[in-house]
């Protein structure tokens, strides 16, 4: 297995993966290293190890040297650089006329590029665009139209639930949420409360998942009609996953009255989900729903 060490780079939580060669980094180095855009600055995240050929995507890039004095003034410089150029960058796209909105711009450690992103609702001619920068900047201009999701990570925020956006904060890649998750989790389907700050669903979403699903499992559907320790039988109006109690409505047609108890669930009676199917008829999602009977 090959040894390799991780590597952050600015406004990007993710991890890459770089060979150490005869060096020695340790957690929190600023290190020079050679990626597919060229030289580049970051700073050592995960110390030396070995890992699997199959984590490794792509060809595996050195660690060229651990940083110096001169380079650390250097990234420092290309960063004050950066905050300088912004406000001339934004003036350029307002004049273009074009639609697009500026997100942020970075310039590559040899400073002989300078990367800007931006978001658009579809595709933008910017060639006069570039042409203009380029005579302003006297570099080389690279443009990037990025999604929703990266200009949340780049420009990072706080999250409905009050802390940093997992995006922004942690996360190395971007999690597969769908809106079945949130039904999975019997969460409102209001999507200003399932949609974090770049209109996507919650990567959060994906947390839990896993537990749900299997809670799911082993509790009774809305609806259903199921059989308490105490002999009454209920329809159920509402689960709780974390608890896993179930919340039943019981009639009494001779008082003629209704009560609504939450009842553990080793203390109700249904037909498992695992049961063999009666019927099978679509849902409202399209998926199938299967009618169990009792063993």
């Amino acid at each position: 297995m090959p040894e390799i060490v991780g590597v952050k780079f600015d406004f990007n939580p993710k991890i890459y993966y770089f060979s150490p060669g005869e060096l020695q980094p340790q957690v929190g180095d600023d290190v020079i290293v050679e990626t597919s855009r060229g030289t580049d600055y970051g700073t050592v995240a995960m110390p030396l190890s070995e890992v699997d050929n199959k984590k490794i995507v792509g060809k595996l890039m050195p660690v060229t040297r651990i940083a110096t004095p001169e380079d650390k003034e250097k990234h420092k410089k290309l960063l004050e650089k950066r905050k300088t150029s912004y406000p001339q960058i934004a003036e350029k796209i307002r004049a273009s006329g074009l639609e697009m909105k500026l997100v942020g711009a970075e310039y590559t450690f040899d400073g002989g590029k300078l990367i800007i992103y931006f978001t658009a609702d579809g595709r933008v001619d910017f060639r006069n665009l570039v042409r203009d920068l380029a005579a302003s900047f006297h570099t080389r201009i690279e443009l990037k139209q990025i999604g929703a999701r990266d200009e949340c990570r780049m420009m990072g925020g706080i999250a409905p639930c009050g802390r940093a956006c997992c995006c922004s904060d942690h996360m190395s890649d971007y999690a597969h949420v769908s809106i079945k998750m949130a039904k999975t989790q019997s969460l409102s389907l209001n999507p200003a409360k399932i949609s974090g700050l770049c209109g996507r669903l919650m990567c959060c979403l994906a947390y839990e998942n896993e537990y749900y699903a299997e809670v799911n499992k082993k509790l009774p559907k809305i609806g259903s009609v199921v059989t308490a320790v105490t002999g009454e039988t209920g329809t159920v109006i509402g689960v709780n996953q974390l608890k896993k109690t179930v919340k039943l409505k019981i009639e009494n047609k001779e008082k003629d009255s209704v009560t609504i108890s939450d009842f553990e669930l080793k203390d109700i009676k249904f037909a498992p989900k695992n049961a063999k199917p009666q019927k099978e008829e679509p849902d409202d999602d399209g998926e199938e729903l299967l009618k169990l009977e009792k063993d």
